[in-house]
């Protein structure tokens, strides 16, 4: 028997706010767009819906890739979570070096930078609570737009190298968007995947070098006509989303009516959902303040380690991303113990398109050729 549902997982199937809204009077005040398309008034798309509050609530699920044809509310469900995002403890170094409080109780003041260490020592805060922030990188970003590079006016008018952070810097603690992933240039994602694994990066020009924090939750967008990923790209994500079209005709004209709605009054639709908003960003935020004490279950355990081992996949990213996200999930019903209705809840979201048939094929013809091996050896 499934555990109760919290109110987060039952915001996300209703679907009664959308009629109010479509009976509401046409109001156009000639004003430009300002809110966001609320995520709750995206019509069907469970399981997007459900990675995407996942990867919120926890980022240590590796990110999302979103995979799907054109007009299917992939971005559009990425920018609606604006609304959505909870706080976390972000640094204010100075020298954006992420240090905190933490950091000093850790490994002491030498795991800051002096600046901070001074202002540790006169009890000034290294940090403050705020909300996590949307970062969209551009397709046509060059390297230093991702890393940082040098201010060019400081260097002129000044006389100074000075770097300027990057993308990446700013996206500490914050989700990172990427549309169209699979057509971004290859050396900037190669800097996005090293920052995304290690949490930190090197920027080096001339007499500079600076070390940035970098750990944010990577939600990546694309069409698979346009392109595919590069393996080692592909498994950087942790959740992967296959995105179709609605078949239900209703919901397609319901998702039409609330389209229209958006480009006439954009303000008035996100009021229309303001209270199911606000709730569902409550409950994220208690799910993301209880995650650290949720647990693993022996029987949670045991299925995620056989599915990974029946589906043959090698990567150790498939039980890291599977397990965190079943936590994520634990935590949005406001349990501290994961299930085994947990495990099956997130499980085709986690081990999706992680088996590799080319690299079966290879092992098995590398099997073949270390027995033979072998046998030589044993018959010496």
């Amino acid at each position: 028997m499934s555990p109760p549902q919290s109110r987060l997982l039952q915001i996300l199937n209703e679907h009664s706010l959308a009629a109010r809204v479509l009976k509401a009077p046409e109001r156009d005040m000639g004003l430009k767009d300002s809110e966001p398309f609320p995520f709750l008034a995206i019509i069907g798309q469970q399981e997007m819906k459900l990675a995407l509050l996942l990867a919120v609530i926890n980022p240590r699920v590796g990110g999302v890739l979103l995979i799907g044809s054109r007009g299917t509310a992939k971005t559009t469900a990425v920018r609606s979570l604006v609304d959505l995002l909870p706080t976390v403890r972000t640094s204010l170094c100075p020298n954006h070096m992420g240090c905190t409080e933490q950091m000093i109780e850790a490994g002491g003041l030498t795991a800051v930078c002096k600046e901070c260490a001074t202002k540790y020592g006169y009890n000034e805060s290294l940090s403050q609570l705020a909300r996590m922030k949307l970062t969209e990188l551009p397709l046509n970003a060059q390297l230093d737009d991702v890393v940082g590079g040098i201010n060019e006016r400081t260097a002129l008018e000044k006389n100074k190298v000075r770097l300027e952070r990057g993308i990446l810097a700013q996206a500490d603690n914050n989700l990172l968007y990427i549309d169209e992933v699979n057509l971004l240039d290859g050396a900037v994602m190669d800097a996005i995947l090293d920052a995304a694994a290690q949490g930190f990066y090197t920027v080096r020009r001339g007499p500079q070098n600076l070390t940035y924090r970098s750990r944010f939750a990577l939600i990546g967008s694309m069409n698979p006509e346009e392109g595919r990923l590069r393996p080692q790209i592909m498994d950087r994500f942790g959740l992967r989303v296959i995105v179709r079209g609605l078949a239900d005709p209703e919901q397609r004209f319901e998702a039409y009516e609330l389209a229209l709605w958006h480009q006439r009054d954009s303000e008035a639709l996100s009021a229309a959902y303001a209270e199911a908003t606000l709730a569902l960003a409550e409950d994220i935020q208690k799910a993301a303040d209880i995650l650290p004490s949720v647990t693993l279950s022996p029987p949670a355990k045991q299925l995620g380690l056989s599915l990974v081992q029946q589906a043959k996949i090698d990567s150790n990213r498939a039980e890291i991303t599977l397990f965190e996200a079943a936590r994520a999930h634990a935590a949005a019903d406001g349990r501290t113990e994961t299930t085994a209705e947990d495990i099956r809840a997130v499980a085709l979201l986690s081990l999706r398109l992680r088996q590799s048939p080319e690299l079966l094929r290879f092992f098995q013809e590398q099997e073949v050729e270390d027995a033979q091996l072998q046998a030589l050896v044993g018959g010496e």
